[in-house]
């Protein structure tokens, strides 16, 4: 048994008997399960049937212990070439724990994930809770009947890169320092990181932070979104609204602006999962740019001074067609003069104008497709998909993506088509892809920076780089999302219920960082990732979002979003300094941000109120 110190806490850890546990004043927080390593072929190997040798180590700045496993065996004696060397140790100038964890040994395939550090026995009654990036955050209460088996890190079951616990006031949050092979698993009130191989294998050395309060710490939900703020500060990934103005003046019409979400053309491709084929009117319509037009002419005499234009289908075949290959324009609909119009008439407006567009679902009948170019699994394989209107599609490599950004950009350029606005799909939502091509080998952390990349294309040319919802490795290159919910149990249902407690965890880490759109009409619950008992525009403002407004809003409608709208125009550039809930259960809540705003919702009553410079504007959804 090893004991090290840290702070007013002492560890002690058995890498022997796999044992771990933080000895806190006014507690114990010690590992639930055994680490252990899954193999593709099903089977399961645990660290506690492998053979371990340890000894301390201290270099100046850390105090810990390396234990090397090796000669696992699983459950019918049969032994693999695996060796886990590990370093347990804590920072001596932060007292954070760290937990290294290196594999080596692996054959490619032959390892599906590897969980170390176990997970920590999570609390019991009241004020006792497990805290999930799932997507805009959840809290599950403990004793909450809740499994979630696999969450994966970097996409929608983990927005940020950390979880965290909290037991009668202590707590500890976990930080994922190599997070982009990596999920959790969650269950019996305990949360257990997993890390997948890299390209086939476990490549590099993973590792996980861990810092834990005692009682007196007063440690929340807050305490850990803080922790992590400044943590990926430290990093140098903490991008500002302001930073992104000043590298992008187009951001700064961002702030205060609704967004309008209209689209141009959809055709459904037979082979696609959304195919009608006793409606065919359902599968082939289109609307003319010029009608999109005179539809904002008409929003702007209502009384919209300004929004941002999202739109969809403008491609040759509309909606999720062709990509990356979508030129030209939509003939029927005007082509590339209706379209150079309709941006045209964005801008007499006074609004800006956005288009969505795709460089993940790589369509077999665009142009350009080459089976070369898309996503190679391992074994040689692509992947294959006609989940979308357009039918079947492979991935393109993120490898390859920039330069089709930059061609097509380029060809918006040559047609006098100003594009202020671009929302490049999927790419802050699904987790990232690896390619085993060996003339365009990817992992997951370079598709990241190739994600970037597209997006950083946009903002050099002046264009503001928008995608679906936030995934934090993303972030820094993005100004504005499609959406950043909450997880229900049916995202699209409006009778959905909420998976655990929605909490805005995302935006206490980087509210001042993106602009978050919510939904806006008044009197409507649910929707995409509200809960249904919910008003999401209750949401808008408790969040300091802006909002959606239907391009055929009503003058009540416009009149009504102008409270969120000047909200967002006070906030949008201000942390979220904290959240809480107030009285009895989770329907009345409040935040704060760094200017001193303050705001309140009741989800029951549809009441909220709003406090800045001393007065108080209160009102009802």
């Amino acid at each position: 048994m090893y004991n090290i110190s840290c702070g007013k806490a002492m560890i002690h850890f058995s890498p022997e008997d796999v044992f771990f546990a933080v000895n806190l004043p006014d507690g114990v927080w010690r590992w639930k399960t055994n680490p252990s390593i899954q193999l593709n072929d099903g089977k399961v190997l645990y660290f506690s049937d492998a053979k371990c040798k340890s000894a301390p180590s201290c270099t100046g700045v850390a105090d810990g212990v390396v234990a090397e496993y090796s000669c696992f065996s699983d459950s019918q004696g049969e032994c693999y070439p695996i060796t886990v060397n590990t370093f347990t140790w804590v920072n001596t100038a932060t007292l954070d724990v760290n937990f290294e964890m290196y594999v080596t040994g692996d054959s490619p395939g032959m390892i599906k994930s590897v969980s170390w550090p176990a997970g920590m026995e999570g609390g019991s009654g009241s004020g006792s809770y497990t805290v999930l990036p799932r997507m805009q955050g959840t809290l599950i209460p403990a004793g909450t009947e809740i499994r979630v088996p696999d969450g994966r890190i970097q996409e929608r079951d983990g927005y940020m890169s950390f979880f965290g616990q909290v037991r009668g006031g202590s707590g500890y949050i976990a930080v994922y320092d190599t997070p982009y092979d990596a999920h959790y698993a969650f269950g019996d009130d305990a949360v257990t990181p997993r890390f997948i191989p890299s390209l086939g294998v476990m490549r590099y050395k993973r590792r996980m932070i861990y810092t834990f309060y005692g009682q007196y710490d007063q440690c929340d939900y807050n305490t850990f979104a803080k922790k992590y703020r400044s943590y990926i500060k430290y990093k140098g990934r903490l991008i500002s609204l302001d930073q992104k103005m000043a590298a992008n003046p187009a951001v700064a019409r961002l702030i205060g602006t609704p967004i309008v979400h209209e689209g141009i053309a959809v055709h459904i491709n037979e082979k696609s999962n959304y195919y009608q084929p006793d409606q065919p009117e359902k599968n082939d319509y289109f609307t003319a740019f010029d009608t999109r037009a005179s539809q904002l002419r008409e929003l702007s005499k209502r009384g919209v001074e300004k929004a941002y234009l999202h739109l969809d289908g403008w491609g040759r075949q509309g909606y999720d067609n062709m990509h990356p290959d979508v030129f030209p324009p939509h003939a029927a609909a005007g082509g590339a003069e209706g379209m150079k119009r309709l941006s045209d008439t964005c801008r007499e407006l006074g609004f800006m104008f956005g288009i969505h567009d795709q460089y993940r679902d790589y369509y077999y009948d665009g142009d350009s497709f080459d089976m070369k170019n898309a996503v190679e699994n391992l074994d040689g394989s692509h992947p294959y998909y006609s989940i979308w209107y357009g039918g079947p599609h492979s991935f393109l490599c993120a490898a390859l993506a920039p330069y089709y950004v930059r061609r097509n950009y380029d060809e918006f350029e040559k047609l006098g088509i100003t594009i202020e606005g671009s929302y490049l799909d999927v790419f802050s939502v699904v987790g990232h892809d690896e390619c085993h091509s060996a003339d365009h080998p990817m992992t997951r952390e370079q598709c990241a920076a190739a994600r970037r990349e597209c997006l950083d294309i946009l903002t050099a040319k002046g264009i503001i780089p928008s995608s679906e919802e936030t995934i934090d490795s993303v972030v820094p290159s993005l100004a504005l999302c499609h959406h950043a919910p909450y997880f229900t149990s049916n995202l699209g249902s409006s009778e959905a219920e909420p998976v655990g407690v929605p909490i805005p965890l995302f935006n206490l880490v980087y509210h001042d960082c993106i602009v978050i759109p919510w939904f806006g009409a008044k009197g409507k619950k649910g929707g995409w990732g509200i809960p249904g008992c919910d008003s999401a525009y209750l949401h808008a403002l408790l969040n300091g979002g802006t909002i959606y407004y239907s391009i055929n809003a009503s003058k009540e409608d416009i009149e009504f979003g102008k409270t969120a709208l000047n909200l967002h125009r006070r906030v949008a550039t201000q942390e979220m300094i904290s959240h809480e809930f107030v009285g009895e259960g989770y329907r009345r809540q409040r935040t704060v941000f760094a200017d001193g705003t303050a705001v309140w919702v009741d989800f029951d009553s549809g009441e909220f109120g709003i406090t800045c410079d001393g007065a108080t504007i209160n009102g009802t959804a």
